[in-house]
């Protein structure tokens, strides 16, 4: 006697609505809605040296608008430097750390680098690295009121940011050396606990690489202007002169040569941010994006939010755990392996570019939600998530 023929799953139903903007990479990061590389070409300088009258005034002009919309107080320096927002930390790091203690904090890859270079490039003497695991938060009740401390506002590889600054003493001894990379313009950044604040353009400005924005409070530029380094440093690190800081670089006198492509496409952006309101309408965005994502989130069995307390939660570079029984129970290579089979089939289908987790971190998806993404993408993606997680299971 035959057997009845086995029953076969069917394959899922492709979505119908697809994100017009397919861009939730964590960096670079989606340009702003409406972004033209002709209207970015119209204001650059190109073949122009960056120190003539023109040019000078385009790189202060994105100094004065990132002021501006940051809502920067009166007697912060904002400056343009070198490398991205690593060129900008580092030189922080490498002019002022080491007049007193150090509290390293350290909860995903980019605060392990600076806590990396503290203890085994700079060999601070008195340097505590206090650690979390990824989707947590170090016990910020520990930091100590007369060290320097060096942060990551908000944790791009791993989704967990700090709530608030409240934890930071309002009358400390020592500076914050505050990372802000995926945070600015995104997040409450409160400026009166924060001495040196950096982040980079291709975050939540969804500008071009390569440069660094470096913010300094008076407490920073006194200390650059009293400590005197026992350790080399190079040209593209110094930022006095003589022992008094070097003004030209805040006033758009770059270290060395930027591209006036760049500064043109930051300019765009910031106006841009100016144009729709300012920093309330930018964190605006974000917020609703990270609220349609979650929304979904919290509707999906087979995916967490890797950060379990909310108020921690990234509204920014937001990473997702897949916690389906069959996948979770999986090792970490073959969960990697499912990560990117899952990519791949919503990058094929134009859908979803670079929402792989950071190599580091566990296994899972990240997707930004940042200022230049739009929620009505972040919506249509959903259900992209769900169809390609149940073909790739399949």
């Amino acid at each position: 006697m035959s057997q009845p023929a086995a029953t076969l799953s069917p394959l899922p139903v492709k979505p119908t609505v697809r994100p017009a903007r397919p861009e939730f990479s964590s960096g670079p990061c989606a340009k702003r809605p409406g972004w033209t590389a002709e209207a970015v070409a119209a204001r650059a300088f190109l073949g122009r040296s960056h120190r003539a009258a023109k040019p000078k005034a385009q790189l202060k002009d994105a100094i004065d608008r990132t002021a501006r919309v940051l809502g920067v107080p009166e007697g912060y320096r904002v400056g343009i430097v070198p490398a991205s927002d690593t060129g900008a930390f580092e030189m922080a790091m490498w002019s002022m750390l080491g007049a007193r203690p150090v509290d390293m904090l350290v909860w995903e890859s980019f605060g392990q680098g600076w806590a990396t270079d503290a203890t085994r490039q700079l060999k601070l003497a008195d340097c505590r690295v206090l650690t979390a695991a990824y989707g947590k938060l170090p016990d910020l009740t520990q930091v100590r009121k007369d060290a320097d401390i060096c942060f990551t506002w908000n944790g791009t590889t791993s989704g967990a940011r700090v709530p608030n600054g409240d934890w930071i003493a309002a009358d400390r001894a020592g500076l914050t050396f505050c990372d802000a990379t995926s945070a600015a313009f995104a997040q409450d950044l409160p400026w009166d606990k924060l001495d040196v604040v950096t982040f980079s353009w291709q975050k939540a400005m969804g500008g071009e690489g390569g440069h660094g924005v470096l913010i300094l409070s008076p407490r920073a530029v006194e200390r650059l202007e009293s400590f005197v380094p026992d350790r080399p440093l190079p040209k593209i690190f110094r930022l006095t002169k003589g022992g008094k800081l070097i003004e030209g670089v805040f006033a758009g006198e770059t270290i060395n040569t930027p591209s006036m492509l760049a500064v043109a496409d930051a300019v765009d952006a910031l106006a841009w941010m100016e144009e729709i309101g300012g920093l309330d309408a930018t964190r605006a965005r974000a917020d609703a994006n990270f609220a349609a994502l979650q929304g979904w989130v919290d509707a999906t069995p087979w995916v967490e939010n890797l950060v379990a307390e909310a108020a921690a939660r990234s509204n920014t570079s937001v990473c997702l755990s897949i916690v389906d029984p069959a996948i979770a129970a999986l090792d970490e290579a073959a969960q990697r392996d499912f990560v990117k089979k899952l990519t791949k089939l919503l990058e094929a289908e134009g859908v979803a570019y670079d929402i792989a987790g950071y190599r580091d971190a566990p296994p899972g998806l990240r997707i930004w939600c940042g200022t230049t993404v739009d929620a009505d993408d972040v919506q249509a993606l959903g259900p992209w998530l769900d169809w390609a997680f149940a073909t790739a299971r399949a």
